[in-house]
């Protein structure tokens, strides 16, 4: 019988199921015989594997560039002892976010033409965040930072990639000290949390809030009058001293100064990014930051009730040995809607599934779609890179799902040899994991003028209690978002 800290360990979250490396991690071998400059920095372990000096800059740093080059296209450099980042982990921030833009939870406005826009809080030299954002969805970004070599390192990492360098703007912050107190940092509204194993309670903010920050600006006095963004992003100094910095003896991947450290550490700047946020309220749809920390995680979730913001979603990022953590929150009103049956012609459906147990993930939510699907008759074709069940369904089958008067069938069938007639309900299914024990399940119609559109919310209903009594530890029901 397996120990508790074996099943503990084994329970872990694992990378983003859409990084492009949560199934294929980086072959070493491979890119050595691909890039003469890297070659040097590989060695081989006793069994044949190879591996690298973590504990060397150079190596760390030349395995940052060949990736961006080989997996993404992108031509990077920075000087020695600026913040090297690791792809992988920095790629898990980026489909994080894009989870929540696509999740619809708070809803889009127009302002920026359906364009997504970004803003990379601290860029460092490497400007990695817009650089992967621009490149695998065509976001634009402004990347600010105050310092003369992170901004220089910055645009040329930007101009030496041509293709996405109008995608995004650099902005130097100015080193002046920003002492902003908001007003209104006690007041009260909706709170939604959703993160497994946060505290119910609240924490005395004073006690534990010992120093503050008060360096340069972070978000107020950057963002222009006017100006809205579709989220913001960070990858704040964690430590209070430089000492501090140094104590990971079995890593190198540079840091400077200014990256690594400011007084009170990442509590006091993320701190001031929610003082912020206070100020600039809707301007944003998302405000995140990456957390070292967790106890500074549920210190920084007790400040954000304090100032009433209306959604907060953590998660957590996992790149080998490491951890982190991610935090979101927003002042806009979450955009819910409840489904009843008498509201039933809507294109797109959605529910969560809170509380699963944790050896179930997105993949294992999927194939139970279209197992659902397949034991009523209807047409489906799984997609599991994308996490996608495309479904056709007859006024049979239509029937058969909503009287659970379901057979199994021994053959598969395939939506592309059935045809999409107007008798057909046509629609989607797309499964995506947002935190540990939480995923979102998403229909969306294909034919609104299918005369069987009106048991879509129905059957999208069915649906969600045949998943929640096979994968929930609690049974009760939830609302649509």
């Amino acid at each position: 019988m397996p120990s508790k800290k074996r099943r503990r360990k084994e329970e872990r979250p694992k990378i983003h199921p859409k990084n492009k490396y949560s199934d294929n991690p980086p072959d070493f071998a491979l890119l050595a015989s691909l890039y003469p400059t890297f070659k040097p920095f590989v060695f081989y372990t006793r069994e044949g594997r190879p591996r690298i000096d973590w504990t060397d800059f150079n190596a760390t740093r030349e395995l940052t560039r060949v990736l961006l080059l080989h997996d993404h296209n992108l031509h990077w450099w920075i000087p020695h002892g600026q913040l090297c980042p690791t792809v992988p982990n920095r790629s898990n921030y980026i489909h994080w976010i894009e989870d929540l833009l696509s999740s619809h939870i708070i809803p889009r406005d127009n302002t920026n033409g359906g364009n997504v826009r970004g803003f990379d809080i601290g860029t460092g030299a490497n400007c990695i965040y817009p650089l992967l954002g621009a490149s695998l969805f065509g976001w634009s970004f402004v990347a600010s930072d105050m310092t003369d070599v992170a901004i220089e390192w910055t645009e040329r990492n930007v101009k030496n990639n041509p293709n996405i360098s109008e995608l995004i703007e650099i902005r130097k912050v100015k080193c002046s000290q920003n002492t902003l107190s908001p007003e209104g940092l006690s007041g009260e509204s909706s709170y939604s949390e959703e993160r497994e194993g946060l505290p119910s309670s609240s924490l005395d903010i004073s006690a534990s809030e010992d120093k503050s920050y008060y360096g340069p600006a972070i978000l107020v006095d950057v963002v222009r009058d006017g100006e809205t963004f579709d989220f913001c992003m960070c990858n704040p100094p964690f430590f209070e001293s430089f000492e501090e910095a140094g104590l990971n003896p079995k890593t190198s991947c540079g840091g400077t100064y200014e990256e690594m450290v400011c007084p009170g550490g990442e509590k006091a700047f993320i701190t001031r990014i929610i003082e912020d946020s206070v100020v600039l309220k809707q301007s944003f749809r998302w405000y995140t930051s990456m957390v070292g920390r967790k106890v500074n995680l549920k210190f920084l979730v007790s400040k954000l009730r304090e100032v009433g913001v209306t959604v907060v979603k953590t998660t957590e990022f996992v790149q080998g040995k490491t951890f982190r953590w991610g935090l979101a929150w927003s002042f806009v009103p979450p955009a819910k809607k409840i489904v009843t049956p008498h509201v039933t012609e809507k294109n797109i459906l959605s529910f969560m599934l809170e509380g699963t147990q944790r050896q179930f993930g997105a993949i294992h939510v999927l194939q139970s779609v279209e197992s659902f699907f397949l034991a009523g008759g209807a047409s489906c074709k799984l997609n599991a890179s994308s996490f996608v069940v495309d479904i056709i369904a007859s006024a049979d089958h239509c029937n058969a799902l909503l009287n659970n008067d379901v057979k199994y069938i021994d053959e598969v069938a395939s939506c592309s040899n059935v045809q999409e007639a107007p008798s057909n309900l046509c629609f989607r299914i797309l499964v995506f994991q947002q935190i540990p024990g939480t995923l979102l399940v998403k229909g969306s119609l294909q034919h609104r003028d299918s005369a069987l559109s009106g048991l879509f919310s129905s059957i999208i209903q069915q649906l969600e209690a045949s998943l929640r009594q096979k994968f929930c530890k609690e049974k009760t029901g939830t609302n649509y978002i």
